[in-house]
């Protein structure tokens, strides 16, 4: 279903023309800021152990006004469309003005580009047939084998209309539909139960992702992995070579890289690659990109939310660190220009550095030669939760789906297998490129500072050497 998405400007209480007498008299004498309006709609369904176990439908409509001055921001947020409430926002907001430079930073450049339509995925299919598709894909999946216990499948999507005007009047505006569909299953064998999950989505309706092929694969998936967790064995404990699979592995990249490259982080001082733009941070042949220009996907985003169009940015390359992901605070006071990364999770959120589609290139050598160029690994293929420390680039990681590599060839299923270690270190020891490389499949979410946005990542076919594995065999 496609609708009119609403003029959020012409919402409030009072004529639009007083909006910006309020905005423009808030950040006079201020470095920069904007106000932002959102109105979104998203609904989430649940079906676990043969019944509906949940069903949410949420609406909700705000506001954030935002003024900038040297390294300070103040930030009032109200989800009230009220010109009192406008007028309260900005007293709380006007005393940053003290600390301004005295000149207003210019406006983001416009963009023509449309990386999605503005189809709203929430009533179509119908709340019906949505209950029905669910249905069936837990039937299909319980139909499988005998050994499948338990199946979970939830389907989730929403719709978000922001605008962003500054005090020059200028006004930013984007329509962001986004789904995701996702199977869990365990399986058993005795008292012994494993769990294998998969995922599909994007910035798009629900259309190609709720057909019978899609989502029978998506299940078959989350089947396959159960199947290969039951027949696991414990993973080893030590220092091993890696080989990374390509596609959702390039979380690790996300977490461990991704976030050291984010340019408040660096303008603080407190990543992990502070102060390295122009070095060698990884071997040679890494190239590491962030894309939020790529059409459709999950992380991707026309603009930013501070109006900024979102841009192909070159991190590593060939491993030299040559660019950060900026919002425009940090650029301008880094004196580098805005990447578009300027992202909040909403209106009651203020916008930060933070990723898109983050992901490795890829090389010139098939998978097959990688794995077989291993006498002794660890073949990494999914990976759960895991933790890292901004600052010193400190990982673990958990595997949900890896293998023993033993002279060259697959081996065991591992279970327990943890991945420790360093991430600018462990981008110096990447040994190979594999010519695989793909993004994850539309799933990712990103936390930060207690905001979570959705992103994507991705990566070829990795060899790392020396990475160390916690297991719980010797």
């Amino acid at each position: 279903m496609t609708e009119t998405p609403p003029e959020l400007i012409e919402t409030f209480d009072c004529s639009s023309d007083a909006v910006e007498r309020i905005l423009k008299d808030t950040l006079n004498n201020t470095d920069d800021g904007e106000l932002y309006l959102e109105y979104s709609q998203s609904e989430g369904l649940v079906f676990d152990n043969g019944k509906l176990k949940s069903g949410t439908f949420d609406t909700h409509q705000g506001f954030g006004l935002r003024a900038v001055a040297g390294e300070a921001a103040a930030y009032a947020h109200a989800g009230e469309m009220t010109e009192s409430a406008l007028k309260r926002a900005s007293d709380a907001v006007k005393s940053i003005a003290s600390g301004h430079s005295g000149t207003y930073a210019a406006a983001p450049r416009r963009t023509n580009t449309r990386l999605y339509g503005p189809e709203n995925p929430i009533g179509a299919p119908s709340f019906e047939e949505k209950v029905k598709l669910l249905q069936d894909i837990d039937a299909y999946a319980r139909d499988k084998d005998a050994k499948v216990r338990q199946v979970s499948v939830s389907i989730a999507g929403s719709w978000q209309v922001v605008e962003i005007i500054r005090a020059d009047g200028e006004i930013a505006r984007d329509v962001r539909p986004l789904v995701r569909l996702n199977v869990s299953i365990v399986v058993g064998e005795g008292e012994r139960q494993e769990t294998g999950s998969s995922g599909i989505g994007g910035r798009t309706g629900f259309g190609e992702f709720i057909t019978e092929t899609s989502w029978k694969a998506c299940a078959d998936e989350a089947f396959r992995q159960a199947l290969v967790n039951l027949q696991s064995v414990p993973a080893p404990a030590g220092t091993f070579d890696v080989v990374l699979g390509a596609g959702w592995p390039g979380v690790m990249l996300h977490e461990a890289v991704g976030h050291g490259l984010e340019g408040d982080f660096n303008r603080k001082g407190t990543s992990a690659f502070a102060g390295l733009m122009g070095e060698q941070v990884a071997a040679k042949g890494v190239t590491v990109v962030d894309d939020g220009t790529i059409a459709a996907r999950r992380g991707s985003l026309t603009i930013d939310d501070e109006g900024t169009p979102t841009e192909n940015t070159v991190l590593i390359e060939d491993g030299i660190l040559v660019g950060y992901m900026q919002d425009r605070q940090n650029a301008r006071l880094m004196g580098m220009k805005p990447t578009g990364n300027g992202r909040r999770q909403s209106y009651a959120h203020i916008p930060m550095p933070r990723m898109t589609n983050t992901y490795m290139l890829g090389g010139d050598m098939e998978k097959d030669e990688i794995i077989s160029s291993v006498k002794d690994g660890i073949y990494a293929v999914s990976f759960g939760g895991g933790q890292v420390d901004i600052t010193s680039g400190k990982y673990v990681f958990g595997c949900t789906e890896a293998y023993r590599i033993e002279n060259g060839k697959v081996g065991a299923p591992l279970k327990g297998a943890m991945m420790i270690g360093n991430g600018p270190a462990d981008m110096k020891r990447v040994r190979m490129l594999g010519n695989d490389m793909a993004l994850d499949p539309g799933i990712g979410m990103c936390g930060k500072n207690g905001q979570g946005v959705p992103v994507g990542v991705g990566q070829p076919t990795v060899r790392i050497d020396g990475i160390t594995i916690g297991g719980t065999s010797a």
